[in-house]
């Protein structure tokens, strides 16, 4: 595969961390965008200190002037643009009865918002370089199926997996394919967050909380960061090229489709 450039978001721990690692370790020339540089600045030094290129580059997503300035700088600093992956989110534990209109507000603009401004700012990237592109947003196991105690963020990850089918039909006859990715339970610090506070809201422990998630697994392990970034490379490449409005479920068997 010939040097390409690939933009992953949320980039500075956890699932997006190690697919830009994966990304990097495949050969493409990869910009990193998170909140805090400092993150960013050691994932970068990673990934070069391995023999890959990296570019870190502060933005919010769900601003989406950062977001369309964050793709030009990366096009400057690389000189071409090919894949986006949309991986930053959020996700607060929102028992029904309690979600008010600022969570809504706050996980939607990251999660909802900042995966169209990516979509809108990896499109307009292709036209400028004169060829088509993947786009892979993150969805999750909680966007397939509705889990407890997630209203906000389920429903969020419900809209992304309705965006990308609807973007990958407007998108087709360019050539740009846009696909999802569903991972379930991943030994992240987000998702130890999640089952800390389903814990304290039942008044159990942490394990308990992330036990009432991964109990259903058929392969009977947690994910790594790494599944995850195994599958969005797939996506990345040209293995990918026929696969288009999908989403890729990345559970360890957790919803069988």
């Amino acid at each position: 595969m010939a040097k390409k450039v690939a933009m992953v978001t949320g980039a500075g721990q956890g699932i997006g961390e190690a697919i830009a690692k994966r990304l990097a370790k495949d050969g493409f020339a990869v910009a990193l965008v998170a909140r805090h540089l400092d993150n960013l600045q050691k994932v970068a030094k990673e990934i070069e200190d391995a023999g890959g290129e990296a570019f870190p580059v502060t933005a919010d997503v769900s601003n989406r002037d950062e977001v369309l300035a964050a793709v030009d700088k990366t096009i400057d600093h690389f000189g071409d643009f090919n894949v986006m992956v949309n991986n930053a989110g959020v996700a607060p534990t929102t028992p029904i009865d309690t979600v008010t209109k600022e969570d809504l507000d706050y996980v939607y603009s990251v999660n909802v918002y900042g995966t169209i401004w990516g979509i809108q700012a990896a499109h307009e990237a292709f036209k400028k370089m004169g060829h088509p592109g993947k786009i892979i947003n993150a969805t999750s196991q909680a966007g397939v199926v509705g889990n407890p105690n997630l209203t906000v963020y389920s429903s969020s990850k419900f809209a992304i997996r309705g965006i990308t089918q609807v973007v990958a039909r407007e998108l087709a006859e360019e050539g740009t394919t846009v696909n999802a990715f569903a991972p379930g339970i991943v030994k992240t610090p987000m998702m130890y967050d999640i089952a800390h506070q389903v814990g304290q809201n039942a008044g159990k422990s942490d394990e308990w909380g992330m036990q009432t998630f991964a109990k259903d697994i058929a392969l009977k392990r947690l994910s790594e960061p790494e599944d995850v970034a195994n599958a969005v490379a797939f996506l990345a490449g040209p293995d990918s090229d026929y696969i288009t409005g999908q989403t890729l479920e990345v559970d360890g068997g957790m919803q069988f489709h």
